[in-house]
């Protein structure tokens, strides 16, 4: 049966174990064949564990920021609903004994559906609803999923009402109580699957999650919950799982394979450890990778220590993959042996909604369609982000505008109030527009994909001309007088769109023909050069202002005030209040991109 929190709890404190078996007992018979050494019989099975991840609150083939049925330029679908369909057509071939369903973590947070069950008609509520995420995933039928960092977005009173409402446990060996150290979480899952005429095969799943959870949700788990790094927990968990008898070891890792952080040096703690974690640890078979939003069918991986292959998989993100490790073991010698492993993704595009979900989710589908299709206000002008990667937009000078104001109005009246105040606000979609004339949710949801909340922190000029040098090394290196091609002039290093920050209040120039960190030209303040010494509050996102994307000097800048608020909410009252949206009451030209002087627009 399913092992919730204070069942693990209960057990753990009286056991020091915390494992939850399903499936039927062992074979005596096939027991007493083996014991009395009967080496002419070698037993074969075969199992298959699935696995989904970064689900981000999508349940169905649904685009709640377009109003439409989702669609992208290779042609994906997503949803649970599609899941669901596919599942059932493996547990059809595999048998549905010898199958595990697995998740890697983030599901409450991506989508209106998510922001209306935390916000608008909150689980947390007295009486309240049961997520819908939970109830599809409980429909579907998932043995256990990892905990994500963006499950910790909306609070841990949110993430527990959620845990509550799963008929599987979260799983999160590495998330840990500050003050004893002890496992927040079930650390891991053993499901016994049954084998006629021998004993069954112990597969054991460890759950482990992302050590960044300690800066981007900093002011929800500080001084309660620590995040411990993935590659020394699973060391101290695997041998435990093996001693319990485990098979079959199943990593359920929301963490990528890059082995990289990009918080820096903040967290002594790798952020994409999935790849360290099979190299470093013995008796991993298979890993099931989250976090970053990648389509890896297979990828082998030697341990170091044994030699032997570790396969790890990430099936994408929305539900738009299922991964499928296809396990074969050899019983011998008293005991079963994993003989092979491999891994391939199955397609959600391939197949229809499975329609038990359909009905299952349809009131509270058409409720959040109904919410984000509310109209708030009036466009005048056209906005959109399609070049706002490399062009002062008006739409993201809208974001500033609102931080700068929401900021404002919080330091009136105290120590603070009389220093200049400025924003930082980044391109996130490359594809958001709030047309000309009736402005809704959905559109202003669009602009604002995620449930970032606002941060006042005390910046000097200097700090924030290196922030903006920082964030300039977002560019390619362009030569004066060559060509250039805008799908190629943006992400060096493969720094994503969201790691690029605009500042308002400022006027400056990037040269993109200088190398990185030379490239801040003419940076002025109220039309006069910035004075280094300067003091200024900078209305930022939490993710930045708790070191998400290692942007310098914010993370240890002095906090002066911060809310709960969403910032999506905020643009959304702002927009409210005014009545009218009119680029006039926000936009402005501030910086350009350069090269040695010359514009490059």
């Amino acid at each position: 049966m399913p092992l919730n929190r204070r069942k693990f709890l209960k057990k753990s404190a009286a056991t020091g174990a915390g494992v939850a078996i399903a499936g039927a007992a062992a074979a005596p018979a096939a027991e007493a064949a083996e014991a009395k050494g009967d080496a002419r019989h070698v037993k074969r099975h075969a199992l298959t564990v699935m696995g989904t991840t970064d689900l981000h609150g999508h349940v169905f083939n649904w685009d709640y920021f377009k109003d439409a049925e989702y669609s992208d330029k290779a042609g994906n679908a997503m949803g649970l609903a599609r899941i669901s369909t596919l599942v059932e057509q493996v547990r059809e071939e595999k048998g549905r004994c010898n199958t595990l369903l697995l998740d890697a973590g983030d599901t409450i947070q991506g989508t209106p559906l998510t922001y209306y069950y935390a916000k608008v008609d909150p689980i947390t509520a007295k009486g309240g609803p049961v997520h819908p995420m939970a109830q599809a995933m409980n429909a579907i039928g998932y043995d256990a999923a990892a905990l994500g960092n963006h499950e910790f977005n909306y609070g841990i009173e949110t993430l527990r009402k959620f845990e509550d409402q799963l008929d599987f446990p979260l799983l999160g060996a590495n998330a840990v109580d500050a003050k004893t150290l002890r496992p927040a979480f079930p650390p891991y899952y053993v499901k016994k699957i049954h084998v006629p005429g021998a004993p069954p095969v112990k597969v054991a799943v460890l759950g482990l999650t992302n050590p960044g959870i300690a800066i981007w949700d900093k002011a929800y788990v500080q001084g309660k919950l620590k995040f411990e790094g993935l590659e020394e927990q699973a060391a101290k968990w695997v041998p435990k799982l093996k001693a319990l008898g485990a098979d079959v070891v199943v990593v359920s890792a929301h963490s990528g394979t890059s082995g990289t952080s990009s918080y820096g040096d903040q967290v002594p703690y790798v952020e994409n450890a999935a790849v360290n974690v099979a190299r470093q640890v013995p008796g991993i078979d298979a890993i099931l990778v989250g976090h970053a939003h990648l389509e890896i069918p297979e990828l082998k991986v030697t341990n170091d220590r044994t030699g032997k292959t570790v396969v790890l998989s990430e099936p994408l993100c929305y539900a738009e993959r299922l991964t499928l490790f296809d396990i074969e073991l050899v019983f011998s010698k008293g005991r079963w042996t994993v003989e092979s492993v491999s891994a391939s993704l199955r397609d959600s595009k391939t197949v229809a909604d499975d329609p038990k979900i359909t009905k299952l989710l349809e009131d509270e589908h058409a409720k959040v369609v109904a919410y984000v299709n509310q109209v708030v206000g009036r466009a005048t002008d056209t906005l959109t982000t399609v070049d706002a990667r490399y062009k002062d937009a008006p739409i993201i000078d809208l974001i500033t505008k609102v931080q700068e104001d929401v900021v404002k109005a919080a330091l009136a009246g105290t120590e603070y109030a009389a220093l200049p105040v400025v924003a930082q606000a980044s391109p996130f979609s490359r594809t958001s527009q709030i047309p000309a004339g009736d402005v809704t949710i959905r559109d202003l949801s669009s602009l604002y994909v995620y449930d970032n909340t606002l941060v006042a922190k005390l910046m000097t000029g200097a700090q924030l001309r290196a922030y903006l040098e920082y964030s300039a090394e977002y560019y390619v290196q362009t030569a004066a007088g060559t060509a250039v091609d805008v799908e190629k002039l943006t992400n060096a290093g493969g720094r994503p769109d969201y790691n690029y920050d605009y500042v308002s209040g400022f006027a400056y120039d990037i040269d993109v023909a200088q190398a990185a960190g030379s490239r801040i030209k003419n940076l002025t303040y109220n039309g006069a050069a910035l004075d280094d010494a300067q003091q200024f509050v900078l209305a930022v996102n939490n993710y930045r202002a708790n070191g998400g994307g290692a942007f310098p000097y914010v993370a240890t800048a002095k906090e002066l005030w911060s809310e709960s608020t969403e910032i999506r909410t905020r643009i959304a009252e702002w927009v409210t209040a005014k009545g009218v949206l009119n680029p006039k009451d926000f936009a402005s030209v501030d910086w350009k991109l350069t090269r040695e002087g010359t514009p490059v627009f």
